[in-house]
């Protein structure tokens, strides 16, 4: 169906002129007001309460238990976000978020960490009372939300509003299959692979930078094992070597990922959201190799297209090796994007004078760090 010029559908991810008008409906409601800066293209960017409570380990609540039942088994001790706390390397933390929802029973909900998160190897899910899976909230579900926190690489500070995780809705259950992606692939085209080298199964695949900068060899950076501690609020503040040791091109096509240590590199190819569609990067594929990559996984509408100012956007992989010591090849498929219609073009789009951090990214740290 067709509203005015613009084509609406009745099922796919809710775009932002839908998820204000469910803020207003109460389907989304929090404890504070939600700020229209929170109501991102096609998601809605989720707050920290006011405490975090430290536990004995990770959990799901299970379809006969709420996250507090849960919390009364394995909670070590609370701590108060309302003036900023530090949240520990390696420890996990349980935390009310502002937001709760009261979702209808046709739509449904995903959460995936922010850009900013992942890179910082924050590692953030969501979880719901009564759930059997992490990020996901069925529909018809009423009730609070919980973000499950856990830092990897630097212990961090945070604070009751501070935003590690986002949410998309969906409308129905759309349909999207390698021929539609292909058909969107040649009507935009996706990324910049060169004609027939799309390689599309299951989503569309990017390969890994491993020759970097032509001029310096940069590939990416390592997370360095003794650093300071890192404030979520201090934006452009951090000097990138007090945290993070330089990768370079060593000659061969490919590096060597030492097991557990936390690396940020680029994609080789650049990569484009149509301002009606959403991506989403797919989790860790074993079949790809002994390594996990991404935390943060949606790109919003936008995201690359050379009318927002995105044109050469490459897709930062948050990458993580398991276990053994793994060669990672220059041009390897790491992931594949999934694409998924809007059920309507949102009214803003990722870079559009909304403060987006990282359009026409290439390889880039979060923004908690200085720029080269």
């Amino acid at each position: 169906m067709s509203d005015g010029d613009q084509m609406t559908f009745d099922t796919g991810i809710l775009p932002s002129q839908t998820l204000r008008a469910l803020i207003a409906e109460g389907v989304i409601s929090a404890s504070q007001p939600i700020p229209d800066d929170q109501v991102q293209p096609a998601s809605v960017d989720l707050r920290l309460g006011t405490v975090a409570y430290r536990v004995r380990a990770s959990f799901l609540p299970g379809r006969h238990a709420t996250v507090k039942q849960r919390l009364d088994t394995v909670e070590m001790h609370a701590i108060d976000l309302t003036e900023g706390a530090v949240l520990e390397r390696h420890c996990v933390y349980i935390v009310p978020l502002l937001e709760s929802v009261a979702l209808t029973p046709g739509l449904t909900a995903l959460a995936n960490p922010k850009s900013s998160t992942g890179r910082l190897d924050l590692f953030a899910r969501l979880i719901t009372d009564h759930g059997t899976e992490f990020d996901r909230v069925e529909a018809g579900y009423t009730g609070p939300l919980y973000a499950e926190i856990s830092p990897r690489a630097f212990s961090v500070r945070v604070h009751t509003g501070t935003k590690l995780l986002q949410l998309r809705l969906r409308r129905g259950a759309p349909s999207h299959n390698d021929t539609s992606l292909r058909a969107l692939h040649q009507a935009v085209s996706l990324n910049d692979a060169g004609p027939g080298q799309e390689n599309i199964k299951g989503g569309i695949a990017f390969t890994v930078d491993i020759q970097g900068d032509p001029e310096t060899g940069l590939v990416g950076y390592r997370a360095r094992s003794h650093t300071g501690l890192i404030d979520l609020d201090r934006i452009g503040h951090y000097e990138p070597l007090d945290f993070w040791e330089p990768v370079y091109r060593r000659g061969g096509t490919g590096i060597i990922l030492d097991p557990n240590d936390f690396y940020i590199l680029a994609s080789k190819e650049s990569v484009v959201v149509p301002a009606d569609h959403a991506a989403e990067m797919l989790a860790y594929d074993s079949l790809v190799g002994e390594f996990r990559v991404h935390y943060a996984g949606f790109f919003d509408p936008g995201f690359g297209l050379g009318e927002t100012g995105g044109a050469g956007s490459r897709a930062v992989l948050e990458v993580r090796a398991h276990e053994v010591p793994f060669l990672i090849e220059d041009g390897q498929v790491v992931g594949r994007l999934v694409y998924e219609r809007l059920t309507q073009r949102p009214d803003k789009l990722y870079g559009q004078g909304i403060g987006s951090n990282y359009q026409s990214q290439g390889l880039r740290l979060g923004k908690q760090f200085k720029r080269a």
